[in-house]
């Protein structure tokens, strides 16, 4: 029989507690039993539903210069309409079953709940595989493609899926403590597998997993069979001044990668600096405002989806909503943020791996193969025309492909 409680970290996100030893496992007890997985449901109340609507439709709207479209930020006429739909038409109940109909569970490791989806292959022999989001992202990234890579139709490789929501982020909840960098992150997310009984594992990671998933292969290199990211930044582009020797070599999609940093760098990045160096403060907006939490991160969806036709043309606007609707639900706007904080602070800087690497480089992703080259033991590399950073929800057949291409030929 399951007793229903409620997380303390985040109380309004009801979960079940499996009774154990004839008694409940009470909320105090949960850091204790270090190596408990608990089953997990999500489940969102009608007051939190009234509530986000209540709240959209009270939002005071600024003022704006007219003509700017997307230069200065997200448009006023664009998020009126889209947060009338957020609050009147979207669906967040038949996302929250969707996700419900997988088996998800929450641990806690060094002091921080870990929450994840477990999809076990009913093929025999099935390689696990831990997939790492990245940010504004959460686990709703991967709904696409969990069927073919856990149950493919045809004779490609299986996987059994772990799934994790990034301390700090989403179903996991924020943390009691600071110091939560990629490679802390990587060390829990090992103890996780080891927890699981996987002796031997491979990872995949985009964005912000890009950043732990090779940090998982560094620091858990014998029991890591490979790592494949997509949307690779940190440790998979040149920082600083490109060296006059490399410049006198770049190829053609070289200098368009560049280009493409330099953009970011002067035009795109004023998110990562507030992020990085006030979380807190942004965090009083994004915990009070939905509208202000849409805003933060419809922007990066419409940066980083590419520039062909409107956003809803490059990604499903459901499917977008229900992401943005995981940070405002769990109240983890502000918390998320804390990764940049942590990252730009870290006293730890990552070193050579030695496990093998493949990168999957969709449209506007900046990563450059010979930079990659000084972190990573790259194995393979495939450019892509087509796609964006969010690959696992624009192109998920593309990602799904290049994923297993990467690991059958490390079997």
């Amino acid at each position: 029989m399951a007793e229903r409680g409620h997380c303390r970290v985040c109380p309004e996100i009801p979960f079940i507690r499996p009774r154990a030893a004839g008694r409940g496992i009470t909320l105090a007890s949960i850091s204790t039993f270090d190596e408990d997985i608990i089953p997990f449901q999500v489940e969102v109340s009608q007051a939190q539903l009234r509530d986000l609507r209540q709240r959209l439709s009270q939002t005071r709207w600024p003022a704006q210069i007219s003509g700017t479209g997307w230069a200065r930020g997200v448009p006023g006429e664009y998020l009126r309409e889209l947060a009338e739909y957020w609050a009147q038409r979207f669906d967040w109940q038949a996302w929250e079953k969707r996700l419900n109909s997988y088996p998800q569970y929450v641990t806690v490791i060094d002091g921080a709940r870990i929450h994840f989806l477990h999809i076990r292959s009913h093929r025999t022999g099935a390689t696990p595989m831990i997939m790492l989001h990245g940010w504004p992202g959460s686990v709703l990234e991967f709904l696409d493609v969990i069927e073919p890579l856990s149950d493919p139709e045809d004779g490609s490789p299986a996987f059994d899926l772990i799934i994790p929501s990034h301390p700090n982020f989403g179903f996991s909840g924020p943390t009691t403590d600071s110091g939560w960098d990629s490679i802390r992150t990587a060390r829990a997310y090992a103890e996780l597998m080891r927890r699981l009984g996987y002796p031997r594992y491979a990872v995949q990671g985009g964005d912000y997993g890009a950043f732990i998933g090779p940090d998982l292969g560094r620091i858990d290199a014998d029991r890591v069979l490979g790592v494949h990211v997509n949307a690779a930044t940190w440790g998979f582009m040149p920082h600083g001044q490109v060296p006059d020797d490399d410049a006198a070599t770049l190829t053609e999609l070289e200098r368009e990668k560049l280009t493409l940093i330099g953009e970011f760098l002067t035009d795109g990045s004023g998110y990562y600096q507030i992020q990085g160096t006030r979380p807190h403060t942004l965090g009083f907006a994004l915990a009070d405002s939905p509208a202000g939490q849409l805003a933060w991160i419809v922007e990066k969806f419409h940066a980083w989806t590419g520039s062909r036709g409107a956003l809803e043309d490059r990604v499903d606007r459901d499917h977008m909503l229900a992401d943005v609707s995981i940070y405002w639900f769990t109240n983890t706007g502000s918390s998320s943020a804390q990764m940049y904080y942590e990252s730009l602070h870290s006293p730890q800087h990552p070193t050579h791996s030695r496990v093998p690497t493949g990168v999957a480089n969709f449209a506007g992703d900046p990563a450059i193969r010979r930079y990659a080259e000084q972190l990573n033991n790259i194995v393979r590399w495939t450019e892509f025309d087509t796609g964006g950073h969010f690959a696992a929800m624009q192109t998920p057949d593309l990602l799904v492909s290049d994923i297993r291409a990467f690991f059958a030929g490390l079997r």
